[in-house]
């Protein structure tokens, strides 16, 4: 037998609120109309106190980091609780994320700016974001673009696609050498990213280009800056890579240099300077093969000419070289 007590409380905002709250916690499903008879009340008042429960959610989530909204389940017909992400960037790890970016110049200003925006306001609470963004303001008002100033974003989630499905790519290419754009058909195996820009690591086939090749017995893998692509098409075709052959880019990425291509060789040499941990972070399958009272014999092994070019900036420090 209802008391008065229970008729009061079921017309009661708050009460109704906490209840259909509480469901939800409990992993029920809130069906509008079956509510609404329960409570005697139309649609609307439990729409909006769903719209109220969101809103509640939605503080809650810059203050715990725990992101939970009321989500629409067309299966069960009814609103659920779902979780969308337990954990936000914390304000440190995003400033760092900020700086990061920002050092790269690897965007547009107008690219740049948005994406630090976008991450922000993402991942810090609302009370922290003028903080960040302070923090970061003098580096974005100075920000200075690349020559290319081109926008490739989209150009390199195609090209991220089409590695994924393992699909022929053509493009054409702007080559520096003799300022010409060459056309190429290729298997494009890994996205990369070094010193300010992202490049297109590929297979190529074609017997004639190789001909040009500056080493003919080790001409793969190819590197193309994606800026520097003019025009992207990714083909039907598939291409077949057998597991035990496939690119690896990580150690790929550990044994090369200014993303200058090239056969695979060994380097040996003495360091004299004053860190061999910067030598040692710069080349990461380096290896100390002596220590000395006067410095360190090294040994890497590393793809192309690019190491040549390292090696030239550090002067003094470095000297006795060897190759093989």
């Amino acid at each position: 037998m209802k008391t008065i007590m229970d008729e009061a409380l079921k017309g009661n905002k708050i009460h109704r609120v906490l209840q259909l709250y509480t469901k939800l916690l409990d992993g029920y499903v809130i069906n509008k109309s079956e509510e609404a008879a329960n409570y005697e009340v139309n649609e609307k008042s439990i729409q909006r106190d769903i719209d109220d429960i969101r809103a509640f959610l939605d503080e809650e989530s810059e203050r715990t980091g725990i992101v939970n909204t009321v989500v629409y389940d067309r299966e069960e017909k009814g609103y659920r609780l779902e979780t969308l992400y337990k954990i936000r960037l914390t304000n440190s790890e995003v400033l760092a994320l900020c700086k990061i970016l920002l050092d790269s110049r690897a965007f547009t200003k107008k690219e740049m700016i948005q994406m630090l925006d976008k991450l922000i306001t993402c991942s810090v609470p609302k009370s922290n974001q003028k903080l960040v963004k302070d923090l970061i303001r003098n580096e974005e008002y100075h920000y200075v673009e690349l020559r290319h100033r081109t926008k490739f974003i989209d150009k390199m989630w195609n090209l991220g696609q089409a590695i994924r499905e393992a699909r022929y790519i053509e493009i054409d290419y702007y080559r520096t050498k003799d300022k010409q754009i060459v056309h190429r058909k290729l298997q494009p195996a890994a996205i990369m990213f070094s010193e300010y820009y992202f490049y297109l690591t590929a297979f190529i086939e074609d017997e004639e280009v190789k001909k040009d090749f500056d080493v003919l017995n080790d001409s793969f893998p190819t590197i193309y800056r994606i800026d520097r692509i003019k025009k992207l098409k990714v083909l039907d075709e598939r291409f077949r890579v057998p597991y035990s052959s496939r690119f690896e880019e990580g150690e790929f990425r550990k044994r090369i240099q200014f993303m200058y291509g090239g056969k695979l060789q060994k380097v040996k040499f003495k360091y004299t300077g004053t860190d061999i941990d910067a030598v040692l972070d710069r080349l990461p399958t380096a290896e100390i093969l002596e220590a000395e009272k006067d410095g360190y014999v090294v040994s890497a092994e590393v793809f192309g000419k690019g190491i040549e070019m390292w090696l030239m900036s550090q002067g003094k420090s470095i000297k006795d070289i060897k190759t093989f």
